[in-house]
C-alpha cells in the first residue's frame, strides 16, 4: 500500500497545496532569493504559534576563531528557580543554507515555557557564503562560551545538551563529535536531533517518499553542494564528519541521544542508521518514526495529535538530564 500523509496532517496541509505547488526548486546560483522565499514561508507557519509572555530574551555575541561575532540569543522563563539545572545550546534549521534564531521564537520560547530550561540558540554562518566546517565550529564556539559563562549564568556545565532541527539537528551532532574529539570537560549530557540532515550521500529518489515529501532530495543535493561543493555527495571524498555528521568512522563515546523523523522524511534513513549505530556502540539512543508526516511537520500542522505526541516526546527528553 503506497504511504499516505497522517489524515489530521492531511487536513492541515491541504489548503497549502495551491501556494506550494507554485515553490521553485532552490537554486544554487541565487540563494539570495531562495533563502529570502523559503524563510518567509518560515515565518507565516511559525506565526500561527502563540507567543509565550513569561518567556524573556537576552542577545549575547560570541566570538569566532577568526573573530567573527556570533549572535547568541537566550531565552529564559522568568520568576523561575535560581539553582543549578540544566541548559540547552540550540541550532535552528534551514538546510544549512537559510534559516535564524528570529524566526524560530515562538517554538523556542514555547519549549522554555513549558519546560523551565534556558535555551541559548545560535545564529551560526550560512552557506555558501560560508563552507565546510565554518557553521559547525560557529556552533562549537557557541558551546564553549556557554561553559565558560555557566556560573555566571546560573546553571551546570555538566548538564548541557544539544539541540537541532533538520540542518540544526546535523550540527548538534556535529558539535557532539567535536566535543567528543576535542575533550570537552565535562562532556555534553545529551544529543537532541530532530529529523536531522546527517548525510550529504544521500542523493538517491526513493519514489514512494519523494512525492509527499516537504523537503525534497533536489533541494537536499542544493544545500550540501551549497556547504562542501564538488565533494558534496562523493562517497570517496574526504569531508569532515562534524559538516557530515554521517560519515564518522565511529560514534563511540557520544552521549545519549534523542532522535525523530517522520516516515515521509527523506532524512528517515539516514536518522535511524545513525540511532542504530549509536545503539551498535551501547549508547541510549531513543528513536521515534512517525507514520505518514513528512520534514517539518509540526510547523505545516502546529495542532495535529501527531504533533502533540512528538513535542511531548521532545520535552520530556529535555527533562531528562
Amino acid at each position: 500500500m503506497p504511504f499516505q500523509f497522517d489524515p489530521e496532517y492531511a487536513k492541515a496541509f491541504e489548503p497549502l497545496l495551491p501556494l506550494l505547488s507554485k515553490r521553485s526548486n532552490l537554486l544554487l546560483y541565487d540563494i539570495t532569493s531562495s533563502r529570502n522565499a523559503r524563510e518567509q514561508g518560515i515565518a507565516a507557519f511559525y506565526a500561527k504559534l502563540p507567543e509565550s509572555p513569561d518567556v524573556q530574551q537576552t542577545l549575547y555575541h560570541v566570538d569566532a576563531a577568526d573573530g567573527h561575532q556570533i549572535p547568541v540569543l537566550k531565552f529564559t522563563k522568568t520568576d523561575t528557580p535560581k539553582p543549578p539545572g540544566p541548559a540547552i545550546i540550540h541550532y535552528h534549521g534551514g538546510g544549512m543554507i537559510l534559516g535564524s534564531v528570529e524566526l524560530s521564537l515562538r517554538p523556542l520560547a514555547r519549549l522554555v515555557s513549558e519546560t523551565a530550561i534556558p535555551i541559548f540558540s545560535v545564529n551560526y554562518r550560512l552557506a555558501p557564503e560560508y563552507t565546510d566546517t565554518t557553521p559547525a565550529e560557529d556552533c562549537y564556539a557557541a558551546l564553549l562560551w556557554l561553559h565558560q559563562v555557566a556560573s555566571l549564568q546560573g546553571f551546570d556545565p555538566a548538564r548541557i545538551a544539544v539541540f537541532g532541527e533538520s540542518a540544526g539537528g546535523g550540527l548538534a551532532a556535529g558539535v557532539a563529535l567535536m566535543a567528543r574529539d576535542r575533550n570537552l570537560q565535562p562532556p555534553l549530557v545529551k544529543q537532541i536531533l530532530v529529523y536531522p540532515m546527517l548525510d550529504d550521500r544521500s542523493t538517491t529518489v526513493n519514489e514512494a517518499v519523494e512525492p509527499l515529501a516537504f523537503w525534497k532530495t533536489v533541494d537536499n543535493i542544493t544545500a550540501w553542494t551549497a556547504l562542501l561543493g564538488e565533494k558534496a555527495g562523493n562517497p570517496n571524498a574526504s569531508v569532515s564528519p562534524y559538516a557530515a555528521p554521517a560519515r564518522a568512522n565511529t560514534l563511540a563515546g557520544l552521549p545519549p541521544a534523542y532522535i525523530d523523523v517522520g516516515e515521509l522524511d527523506i532524512f528517515r534513513d539516514e536518522s535511524i542508521t545513525y540511532a542504530t549505530r549509536l545503539l551498535a556502540e551501547n549508547i541510549s539512543a531513543e528513536l521515534h518514526v512517525y507514520p505518514g508526516l513528512p520534514h517539518a511537520f509540526e510547523m505545516v500542522a502546529p495542532f495535529i495529535s501527531a504533533t502533540a505526541k512528538a513535542q511531548g516526546n521532545r520535552i520530556r527528553a529535555m527533562l531528562s538530564f
